[in-house]
């Protein structure tokens, strides 16, 4: 079954403070919506992310809709958002959606794998987590009685549900719906609870961003990966450095394009997942990568990762050089890495510097590169 989560980013709010909705604001390192999104995009389950975001966000969403995201213009209301949602993906539909509150950054990939268990065998699931504390009425600051607690839960996302029901139960619904379950149970869908995660919290308030942030360091499975790489010069009029061609007076050589850069910063991201390096995926005894773009051993290395439930936070590259000169391209460097990684201009650097004329790089002899990665477990 194919499945497409929907994120709901429309929302302003106020009540947790600060100059921009709180989706956009920073929260260990990235913006809260990153943190979102990055827990579909690399959950092996979900084939399709769409963003409903206030039309005023365009901006905002730039970064997820060049990751391929479908982001689309949202309501007035939360349940007009999820309804403009549902309808983006109805011209391709997938059998199930996820439906998620994108303040909902700590959400872990267990829960949404137990929502779409239960979808297999009913038309809606959500996660939910008993309430466990006594329940007290009250008026003017004063205790007024007491509630039974006994069938009552504290509802979480994401909600999931059959594509086809629940469009057509968003159809048929006058509006004004806290959330989607009311909506399906409107329509008389039956929606099962599956247990929820108390670390899988709301940003409300000011306080819950740190509250959110103790909670990421808490679980935060962090790696770090390096890599090395040399090639010779020989004959020849250009370079390729990170992915872009530069002219010189020679060319590296080696099996593939010789993209010094390039493959050290393969070889970090295969450095971090404890898995060897370009040789021994990439063999150069196996003549099928004889001049291959080394952008087949990135893309290779970036997709092995994300299949290991892993996301690249940042790389650094540093070549090391005489000539050519690297601060000229520097830039389209570091833009063409970005690209190729799935990253944004912020994650990523493309530096260099000098032996200071000492060594194999220092007698123009070759280039070497050094980099570093950070991969971090969504």
């Amino acid at each position: 079954m194919r499945t497409a989560a929907l994120i709901v980013a429309a929302g302003r709010g106020t009540r947790a403070g600060g100059e921009i909705a709180k989706q956009w604001q920073p929260l260990a390192g990235r913006r809260v919506a990153e943190w979102t999104v990055d827990v579909f995009e690399t959950h092996p389950r979900v084939d399709r992310i769409v963003i409903v975001h206030a039309a005023e966000d365009l901006t905002e969403v730039q970064g997820f809709a060049a990751r391929g995201h479908l982001c689309v213009p949202g309501g007035a209301t939360r349940d007009a958002s999820v309804r403009a949602g549902l309808e983006a993906l109805a011209g391709d539909p997938p059998e199930r959606v996820l439906i998620h509150d994108v303040a909902r950054p700590c959400l872990t990939g267990a829960v949404i794998d137990r929502v779409l268990d239960a979808l297999e065998t009913t038309e809606g699931a959500a996660p939910a987590l008993a309430v466990t504390d006594a329940l007290w009425r009250g008026a003017e600051d004063a205790v007024t009685g007491t509630q039974d607690r006994a069938g009552l839960y504290r509802a979480q996302t994401p909600q999931g549900f059959r594509f086809d029901a629940i469009l057509a139960a968003h159809a048929a619904h006058p509006g004004g719906a806290a959330d989607d379950v009311e909506v399906a149970r409107a329509a008389g869908l039956r929606v099962a609870i599956v247990e929820g995660d108390e670390a899988n919290l709301k940003i409300t308030g000011p306080d819950d961003f740190a509250r959110a942030e103790r909670i990421m360091r808490q679980n935060m499975d962090i790696r770090l990966g390096n890599g090395f790489d040399v090639h010779r010069f020989g004959d020849g009029d250009h370079v390729i450095l990170c992915g872009v061609r530069v002219p010189h007076g020679r060319s590296l050589q080696g099996h593939s394009d010789a993209d010094v850069g390039m493959h050290a910063v393969t070889d970090a991201i295969y450095g971090a997942l404890a898995d060897g390096d370009i040789g021994q995926h990439f063999p150069p005894s196996d003549p099928q990568w004889k001049g291959a773009a080394s952008e087949i051993f990135l893309r290779h290395a970036v997709e092995l990762a994300s299949s290991r439930g892993y996301r690249i936070a940042n790389m650094d590259c540093t070549l090391i050089c005489e000539h050519p000169k690297i601060g000229p391209h520097a830039a389209d460097m570091k833009a063409e890495m970005a690209r190729l990684m799935g990253l944004e201009p912020g994650q990523v650097s493309v530096k260099a510097t000098t032996s200071e004329r000492l060594g194999f790089t220092g007698r123009g002899e070759g280039i070497a590169s050094i980099a570093t990665v950070t991969l971090v477990a969504a």
